[in-house]
């Protein structure tokens, strides 16, 4: 197979079609409510849990689906940010985890606003 033909399989398995299924789309609908919720979170804290949560519910529900690792981002960045979390605020003491802290912070920014990007596109997170 050539390069050109290996490249244009490539790019056909990244394709979503244009009509979701209806499977499809609730995964979509539920994601970015796990989503919204824990961009919310991030200045509340509490509704941070609430996204992860309902992430971590409706998970079985989009398996099969092309956002299905989607979910699996949200409750990664939840249970890292939370672990990494918790040990800057032990090493508040001795300064450097409030660089931990803003480190953590700065990283869920991001793996949410990929996802986003990427959901609304009707991509998968890794594609």
């Amino acid at each position: 197979m050539s390069d050109v033909q290996e490249a244009s399989v490539v790019q056909e398995e990244n394709v979503v079609p244009e009509v979701l299924s209806s499977k499809d789309e609730a995964a979509k609908l539920n994601a970015l409510i796990a989503y919204g919720l824990m961009v919310v979170g991030m200045f509340t804290g509490v509704l941070w849990i609430v996204g992860a949560v309902w992430a971590m519910v409706k998970k079985s529900d989009a398996q099969g689906t092309v956002f299905e690792d989607h979910y699996t981002n949200i409750t990664k960045t939840f249970w890292w940010g939370l672990g990494l979390s918790i040990l800057g605020f032990i090493l508040a003491f001795v300064v450097v985890g409030y660089f931990l802290l803003l480190a953590v912070w700065i990283w869920s920014i991001y793996k949410i606003v990929k996802g986003l990007a990427k959901i609304t596109s009707n991509k998968a997170y890794n594609s």
